[in-house]
């Protein structure tokens, strides 16, 4: 599971290796605010609801990163395979 970012203000791209966690974050703040939470009102709650919660946007966060997989292999088989280096 993704760890949860102390504030929404430090999902910040620090490099290119990280650029998927980045979007990993960035899918569990959408699911959260799906619901109608914050990462503070979750961080309030007792922990196992917030465990549960976490869990949960972390299922959206996987599922969304392998939409986006999918439609990067997509594009590279339309366009004869990955670039070479």
């Amino acid at each position: 599971m993704a760890t949860m970012p102390e504030k929404d203000d430090e999902l910040v791209d620090v490099g290119a290796r990280e650029g998927y966690e980045h979007l990993e974050q960035a899918y569990i703040l959408e699911y959260l605010r799906s619901q109608g939470l914050t990462l503070e009102q979750v961080r309030a709650m007792p922990k196992e609801q917030a465990k549960e919660i976490m869990r949960t946007a972390s299922l959206y966060a996987s599922t969304q990163m392998s939409v986006v997989e999918a439609r990067a292999h997509l594009v590279e088989e339309l366009h004869g395979g990955p670039r070479s280096l």
